[in-house]
């Protein structure tokens, strides 16, 4: 089984500029082949997206409005962190790669704006959003049982739809697979974009037409 597999599916809209060879530490490490490009290095601010240490890995929201920016966990045990919590402002020092920017070196991390674990699910507790939209098919970006929440897209160039383990659980649904396929009516909320109402794709009620 490939690990590369896994990060394609989860580079979070990263460009990608080409294949290049090699497996996991081709596609992961932060370390392999930079020779001049460590010259090259860009000073980025943002907030961590998620961060996932089983999987080695997760992604940055710049503030200057790149694409998302890889983060490894070797740059961060590196570094002196053991992990990077959801919410958490930091500053990195990135380098440009085929398929997209990635983080080389941690300068700073302030975890006052993060949301740990024992924040992320209150128990039995769900935020009542608003759809504004019609029923529209979109794909699992990534998802986590544990932590109780997950990301949808419609899309290239669309906001990703934040989706809630509880609005899962009220329409019969208990998981999500990263890149299954499923109906959703969303609307803004305290995460941005959030699933008011999600179903499978088959047997599923009312599809819009748009």
């Amino acid at each position: 089984m490939g690990s590369s597999d896994g990060f394609e599916s989860k580079k979070m809209g990263v460009p990608a500029a080409g294949e290049h060879g090699g497996g996991r530490d081709s596609a992961l490490s932060p370390f392999t082949g930079l020779g001049e490009a460590s010259a090259n290095l860009v000073e980025v601010h943002g907030v961590i997206k998620w961060f996932d240490a089983s999987k080695g890995y997760g992604f940055i929201v710049p503030d200057n409005g790149w694409p998302d920016v890889l983060l490894h966990v070797t740059v961060l045990r590196r570094d002196g962190f053991q992990t990077a919590y959801e919410g958490a402002r930091i500053v990195v020092e990135c380098i440009q790669r085929a398929k997209g920017y990635q983080a080389f070196r941690v300068v700073s991390m302030d975890e006052s704006t993060a949301i740990h674990p024992a924040q992320m699910l209150p128990p039995r507790t769900h935020v009542t959003v608003t759809p504004t939209s019609g029923l529209e098919r979109a794909q699992v970006k990534w998802f986590n049982r544990l932590r109780g929440f997950g990301f949808l897209t419609c899309g290239e160039g669309t906001p990703d739809i934040f989706v809630h383990m509880e609005t899962l659980r009220r329409f019969g649904m208990t998981e999500l697979r990263p890149g299954q396929y499923v109906l959703v009516r969303f609307g803004p909320g305290s995460k941005g974009m959030m699933a008011a109402e999600i179903h499978p794709e088959t047997g599923s009620p009312g599809l819009s037409s748009h």
